[in-house]
């Protein structure tokens, strides 16, 4: 099993954790809603997980102009 960090809103990788036997709450997923893991946790058909996070750039972004948050892609 992999996990597979990509931003949101750009698409960009941000990173793979390869684990056999990582537990929810070391990832800090036990933190997140039930919504929120909805949103943010995928499985793919081979048991990669893959998450939707934030990259530097698009957080920089949304903080200089908020009125992005109702675009689901920023493009840079």
């Amino acid at each position: 099993m992999a996990l597979h960090y990509h931003c949101r809103h750009c698409g960009i990788k941000l990173g793979t954790i390869e684990e056999q036997q990582i537990q929810a709450a070391q990832l800090g997923f036990n933190q997140l809603s039930n919504e929120e893991r909805q949103e943010m946790i995928v499985y793919d058909s081979s048991g990669n997980i893959q998450v939707k996070s934030i990259c530097e750039d698009c957080y920089e972004s949304l903080q200089r102009n908020p009125e992005l948050y109702q675009n689901d892609y920023i493009i840079h």
